[in-house]
């Protein structure tokens, strides 16, 4: 269960922590959210999951070693974002200039079908989203426990001790933990589950900004992960703890769905954008191939000239955009099920297609799927260590609490990965996401993921790692700050905080610092036009290819943290 304690001194604290990331003189703006380094740096969107990253390359670990342990503190203090209850993937690019891509995303229990959230042939709301049959099987133990075997330096128990003091000791809850909580709906979901809202509402409430979320049965499992390894979590007691759950809730997790999980090791997708190479995960993913297909099409228009942020650069994004989720929904699935083609979707020739059928003064309504060759709360961060190793990492539960369930005694927050499949074949998920048979249930599959960690590279050395939360907003977000980077010269911090705007289908959306005149224009182009409340969070490092000077970002829409030295 979860304690609260009140530290007096959390406001100095934190206040300290972020003046000591500033980047004077360093060609980067000051910004508490922006630091650079010469040797390592770390950015995440959590202050102590940040610092936890940096313990362990003080202490001479790699940049994967790191990784694992921003990935593990992250679920201690961003549990409505990501947690070991939940999956992802990572990127990594070694100094060898080799790149690896880990898929260690959910699947589906083995007692899953098409229509189990059907009845009478319509999809039942909240099935997919809340509660036990919501939650599809954990990749993120097996995947960091991989991870390490294959590129770590440190073990499994060294790693994990800076969350598992995190876990005991309790992060400081932020503004942006208590606003997520104030949320009367997550309130009510946490309260469905006395174990969950015992952690998450101590004393039936939401804890209060400056207290401590200690979380002793997460620290708990944390130690039985960094003793035994893996195997407690897949056949072990953990296993058993998340089973029994299952059963008492009619979930379909088995012990043989846990005992039977698989990492995925594939080949990355890339491709090119203005002389830069990209790198970025392959399907399950549908990230990294739909980033690489919009950037494909925009590569065909002068977009510096365009201006930063105007409305001819937006509405040209837009129209790219809708012609990439168009063939997300349509061709992107699971590739051990269903035949993807990515090769296709990343093609010159294709964008150039997808480019011709885009009027340069009038939005288009309706957007169809094209015929590429061969058709048939979420959280970054990134990592590069002093060896000029550079880490990727996109993890999550899905919406924010995931399933809203906690196994047990375990503190485990159990994701809701499920509702990334196709319920029904043009009902959308719980992100406006539609998909079709290649993204349908079936048992053992993965479901689509719009997650995105990106490294893009130049003359061989790598220049940029960049990844965001938010649903199929990663996205758009990933190429927003790739396009500023590359396009208009900014820092890798004013590139991950410059105002966004997202187009999944018939509208606009935007956020609310983009300027009345541009929206206007876009108006005039045919938009429908939306303001949002700001709808993901990036973390990005950007590499200096003269110094090696590290510049690391977090998000200031969230209380995110970038570290080095």
């Amino acid at each position: 269960m979860g304690a609260i304690g009140r530290p007096a001194a959390w406001k100095t604290t934190l206040l300290v922590g972020f003046l000591f990331l500033r980047a004077a003189g360093t060609g980067q703006a000051a910004s508490p959210f922006a630091a650079t380094g010469t040797q390592v740096m770390v950015a995440s969107a959590n202050r102590q999951a940040t610092e936890a990253g940096l313990e362990i390359l003080r202490k001479g670990g790699n940049a994967v070693d790191a990784a694992v342990a921003v990935g593990y503190a992250l679920g201690v203090g961003d549990p409505y974002h990501s947690g070991i209850g939940g999956g992802g993937f990572m990127v990594v690019r070694l100094n060898t200039g080799d790149v690896h891509a880990l898929d260690f995303r959910e699947t589906a229990p083995r007692a899953a079908h098409r229509e189990m959230y059907l009845k009478g042939g319509k999809v039942v709301p909240g099935l997919s989203t809340e509660g036990p049959l919501a939650v599809a099987v954990p990749g993120i133990v097996a995947g960091y426990a991989e991870a390490l075997r294959r590129f770590g330096t440190m073990t499994l128990k060294d790693v994990l001790a800076p969350a598992v003091r995190l876990a005991e000791q309790g992060p400081v809850v932020t503004p942006y933990y208590t606003s997520v909580v104030a949320d009367q709906r997550i309130q009510d979901l946490l309260r469905r589950f006395p174990e969950s809202a015992g952690i998450f509402l101590p004393g039936g409430l939401p804890p209060a900004v400056g207290d401590l979320l200690v979380q002793k049965d997460l620290a708990r499992t944390y130690r039985l992960i960094a003793d035994r390894g893996a195997e407690v979590f897949y056949r072990g007691e953990i296993a058993e703890a998340i089973v029994r759950a299952m059963r008492a809730r009619g979930g379909l997790i088995t012990k043989n769905d846990l005992a039977s999980y698989q990492v995925k090791v594939r080949a990355p997708v890339g491709g090119s954008y203005r002389g830069f190479e990209i790198v970025s995960m392959p399907p399950p993913s549908s990230g990294g191939t739909h980033v690489i297909q919009i950037l494909n099409i925009l590569e065909g228009y002068d977009v510096a000239k365009l201006g930063r942020g105007s409305s001819a650069l937006i509405h040209l994004a837009a129209e790219a955009m809708k012609r990439a989720f168009a063939d997300r929904a349509e061709f992107m699935g699971d590739p051990d099920f269903v035949v993807v083609p990515v090769a296709g979707l990343l093609s010159k020739s294709y964008a150039a297609d997808r480019r011709r059928d885009i009027d340069p003064d009038r939005a288009t309504v309706d957007v169809k799927s094209g015929t590429p060759r061969g058709a048939g709360g979420t959280s970054h961060f990134s990592v590069v260590d002093r060896r000029g190793n550079v880490v990727a990492v996109t993890q999550t539960i899905n919406t924010h609490f995931g399933s809203g369930l906690v196994a047990p005694g375990t503190g485990i927050v159990l994701n809701n990965e499920m509702d990334d499949f196709a319920a029904a074949a043009g009902v959308p998920n719980a992100f406006g996401l539609l998909g079709g048979a290649a993204n349908a249930i079936a048992p053992g599959k993965r479901p689509l993921s719009s997650m995105s960690p990106t490294i893009v590279i130049r003359d061989g050395k790598p220049r940029l790692a960049v990844g965001c939360a938010g649903g199929p907003r990663i996205i758009t977000s990933v190429v927003a700050a790739v396009v500023n980077v590359i396009d208009f010269g900014m820092t890798v911090q004013e590139a991950v905080d410059f105002p966004r705007y997202h187009s999944q289908g018939r509208g606009v959306w935007v956020e609310r610092e983009v300027p009345e005149s541009v929206r206007e224009g876009l108006i005039a182009r045919g938009h429908t036009v939306e303001e949002r409340p700001h709808w993901s969070r990036c973390q990005a490092i950007s590499i200096d290819p003269a110094t090696g000077h590290l510049f690391g970002a977090a998000d200031s829409r969230q209380e995110g943290s970038a570290a080095g030295f």
